[in-house]
């Protein structure tokens, strides 16, 4: 069975605005959404997921600190990283988190690959 995959280029966006508009789209989607990816870049900002901790965050400066759902810990988002949200149904990919995590992994490693590099999971 085919399925469509959505790409959704959004520039440079700030991180709780494009949290809020995935929020919504995955409240509102049904199963007949297509899975899309968004492509965006932060300003500077670090994100603190459910295991990070006030103190994991050294030195922030003025950068913004944003509580997020998401897990794992801190990480810093800024202009020239891009970013890549994948908006996945995956009880309809018939997969769990951990697996997807894996096929994400490799999914990298093959594309480094394909431009020269090298990589292990």
């Amino acid at each position: 069975m085919s399925q469509v995959l959505g790409i959704r280029e959004l520039g440079v966006a700030d991180y709780e605005s494009t949290w809020l508009a995935m929020k919504h789209f995955t409240d509102g989607r049904d199963k007949h959404t297509a899975d899309e990816v968004w492509l965006v870049q932060h300003p500077p900002v670090f994100t603190q997921g459910q295991a990070g901790k006030a103190e994991h965050l050294l030195l922030p400066g003025d950068i913004p600190v944003v509580k997020s759902d998401r897990g794992g810990q801190v990480t810093y988002h800024g202009p020239g990283q891009l970013v890549a949200y994948l908006m996945l149904d995956v009880r309809r990919l018939g997969f769990g988190v951990r697996d997807l995590v894996t096929r994400i992994e490799h999914c990298l490693i093959d594309l480094l690959a394909s431009c020269g590099g090298h990589a292990v999971a």
